[in-house]
């Protein structure tokens, strides 16, 4: 659980990687997780 683990975010940092827990973009990362959130809302 250091920069060795890229499933960290200190991993993904030390690599240079983007993925879930380090977005490229955390606004459409931000976008996406709302929208997820309102549609299981919704299917209630």
């Amino acid at each position: 659980m250091g920069k060795g683990d890229v499933r960290t975010k200190r991993g993904k940092t030390y690599r240079g990687t983007h993925g879930n827990t380090r977005p490229a973009n955390l606004k459409r990362a931000l976008a996406f997780k709302r929208a997820q959130t309102e549609g299981k809302k919704q299917a209630s």
